[in-house]
């Protein structure tokens, strides 16, 4: 519990946050640089379940590792490659690597509360990781951005030190015991239906559609910020500063995140937890709208407030679900979700590299063309949620 804030802090020291989508355009064309984001998310979507699985199987500490090891592996590749199919593995790596700490961190908390009968504390404990994640990529993405004017790939090999410090971290974390035979993980198929099982918990079947929906939609403005940000620049003649202001607005995005952190608590005393839920929601299609319409020098300050949803929501989605889910099935419903969701996104995002075919870069007709779809999608999903929200009980 003592050293959870710390590995969300070092895990999430990503010094190439501000500039991985440039830096593939640097090297493969904007559709291939697409397709790259598309196969780290599907290689998340093949190892989620299997992941959850093996968190649950044999143990959350070994499944944190495991992820850890090839996060590093993945930034190193990166770091000294420059294809297509190097990116691919490491983005294969990559997506190893969040998958196997997906859920497996949630879950090992909320063990280590039970423990201490301390499990009402999963929404505070997990606000106040949130507020370390928020720092560490605050600081991460403004050191980035600033060392890679002239090149991209040292901030790979800081990543990869990042990750060894994690890695650390996680060899100093304790398994809880098991408690109970009852508690110990089944066979996958057994599993998967008691999965199915649960959602028949209309609470749980409201927080499973939004959790979907919201991770698909928090991470559009994540896949385009950066060409959006240079086609701003560009405008201006300062497309060759992309990646210092790339760093500079991610790391004030986060910097925001962390500010709303420490207020998401009293926030949540006004308005509850599906106002939260509901506002976070709200924002992020809001920010995808204002992205579609507005390519302007002003614009780019509305990506400050793109991770203030997460602070909003995800402490209060762990609160929902793990009350609602036993010990030998909760990371692997997590994986599930997270599945879905990387699927949807990954799906998505196939689709867009599809129709931009051939171009060297995502420009603002391009942009323009697809950013409105999400945000469509993300009225449509409020709408939903807001006429189903008094009858998840």
């Amino acid at each position: 519990i003592a050293l959870y804030p710390y590995f969300h802090f070092f895990r999430n020291l990503i010094f190439t946050q501000a500039v991985w989508f440039l830096f593939f355009e640097s090297v493969v064309s904007a559709s291939e640089a697409l397709y790259l984001v598309a196969i780290l998310d599907l290689s998340v979507v093949v190892l989620e379940v299997p992941s959850g699985y093996f968190s649950d199987y044999v143990g959350r500490r070994a499944s944190l590792l495991v992820g850890v090891t090839a996060s590093a592996m993945g930034s190193l590749i990166l770091f000294g490659s420059d294809s297509f199919y190097a990116f691919a593995i490491a983005g294969g790596l990559l997506g190893t690597g969040n998958a196997f700490v997906s859920g497996s961190d949630s879950a090992l908390l909320y063990d280590s509360l039970v423990i201490e009968a301390r499990q009402d504390d999963v929404a505070a404990q997990e606000a106040r990781a949130w507020r370390f994640m928020f720092a560490g990529l605050a600081l991460s993405a403004m050191i980035g951005g600033s060392m890679s004017v002239d090149s991209f790939r040292p901030a790979y090999l800081a990543t990869t030190l990042a990750m060894l410090v994690t890695f650390g971290i996680t060899l100093l974390f304790r398994e809880p015991p098991i408690l109970g035979d009852g508690d110990a993980a089944v066979q996958p198929v057994q599993q998967m239906k008691t999965i199915i099982a649960r959602l028949k918990d209309r609470t749980l079947l409201w927080v499973f559609v939004f959790s979907i929906g919201s991770y698909t939609l928090s991470h559009v403005p994540y896949v385009f910020a950066q060409p959006y940000l240079k086609e701003v620049l560009s405008t201006a003649g300062y497309s060759s500063q992309t990646p210092v202001v790339s760093g500079v607005v991610t790391s004030a995005m986060m910097v925001m995140s962390v500010v709303a952190g420490a207020f998401v608590m009293r926030i949540h005393k006004v308005i509850g937890t599906y106002g939260n839920l509901m506002l976070a929601l709200a924002m992020q299609t809001g920010l995808i709208m204002a992205l579609a319409y507005l390519i302007h020098p002003l614009a780019i300050f509305l990506l400050v407030f793109r991770m203030i949803p997460n602070a909003l929501s995800q402490p209060f989605v762990m609160e929902l679900i793990q009350p609602r889910i036993e010990r030998s099935y909760r990371a692997t419903y997590l994986s599930v979700q997270n599945l879905l969701g990387r699927l949807l996104l990954s799906g998505s995002v196939i689709y867009v590299a599809k129709s931009t075919f051939g171009a060297a870069t995502l420009d603002q007709n391009a942009l323009q063309a697809i950013l409105p779809w999400y945000g469509l999608a993300g009225i449509v999903l409020l709408v939903l949620l807001l006429i189903t929200i008094r009858r998840k009980q």
